[in-house]
């Protein structure tokens, strides 16, 4: 019988194997353990703040990444708006924005590098539906790709990204709550491919200047749940903890022109 030994020379001195293998009589294989190489520059920062609890910073580069899951084809696009349902853009009219003003192209709005725009009207807690595309051609990587957000009041954001195949940190996402919390799964579709948020957000409650309240965000994204009754910490901010600043109880609905040409279609919206 041949008795392979093999033991990474970091463990044991070579000369001190050599006389083991003398004096035993074993047929010792030496071999180098190989020593481990560097790790991948993964997106994000090791620099800033901890979120509260500590476990996490904002943008942590090692903060772990959601698994991915495959929507089923189709789920939620083109989802026809209920009967109480105000229509912020049915592929033709625009009057329901200002800002921009962005692009019309084949029943879509796409972002044109003219700033971002929101809804003329105010809501409070709300049931939004929108429907996203980012560009099918992939020019960037992390951040720089397909980025844009859907914001509440112009300040809590649900972020928008191709984050298919797209390694970023992971509260910036594709459907993160953006600096505060990563989504339960990526449910991101292909660059090109049209995908869509269901979310409910119930705003904040402020007496004076004291937070009552935080909001509360649900996100379903291409029929998939990633976000369930998740508490704000406070308005969205990067690289910093957000913090609450009092405001009315309504607000408007904003796109985030982000620098890249993301489009945007059947978008409604219920008062709750």
């Amino acid at each position: 019988m041949i008795l392979v030994v093999v033991i990474p020379l970091s463990n044991l001195d070579p000369a001190a194997m050599l006389k083991c293998a003398l004096s035993t009589g074993l047929a010792l294989a030496l071999f180098t353990a190989p020593s481990p190489g560097p790790q991948d520059d993964q997106p994000g920062y090791d620099d800033t703040p901890y979120l509260p609890g500590g476990t996490w910073r904002v943008h942590d580069k090692a903060r772990p990444r959601p698994s991915v899951v495959t929507p089923a084809d189709g789920a939620n696009l083109l989802a026809r708006p209920p009967a109480d349902a105000t229509v912020l853009f049915d592929g033709t009219d625009l009057s329901q924005w200002k800002g921009g003003p962005w692009t019309l192209v084949d029943g879509a709005l796409e972002v044109n590098g003219k700033g971002s725009i929101e809804t003329v009207q105010h809501f409070g807690d709300v049931q939004l539906h929108v429907e996203w595309r980012s560009p099918p051609t992939v020019e960037s990587e992390s951040q720089g790709r397909g980025n844009s957000g859907v914001f509440f009041f112009g300040r809590y954001e649900v972020q928008v990204l191709d984050s298919f195949e797209n390694p970023t940190y992971a509260d910036g996402q594709a459907a993160a709550l953006y600096g505060q919390q990563p989504p339960l799964v990526n449910a991101c579709r292909a660059p090109g491919e049209w995908q869509s948020y269901d979310i409910v957000f119930i705003a904040p409650r402020f007496d004076g200047d004291e937070l009552v309240s935080p909001a509360v965000v649900t996100v379903v994204h291409n029929g998939v749940l990633v976000q369930h009754a998740v508490e704000l910490i406070g308005g969205t901010a990067h690289r910093a903890v957000a913090t609450y600043a009092p405001h009315g109880p309504t607000g408007p609905i904003m796109l985030q022109d982000h620098g890249n040409p993301v489009r945007f279609r059947n978008i409604w919206v219920r008062a709750l």
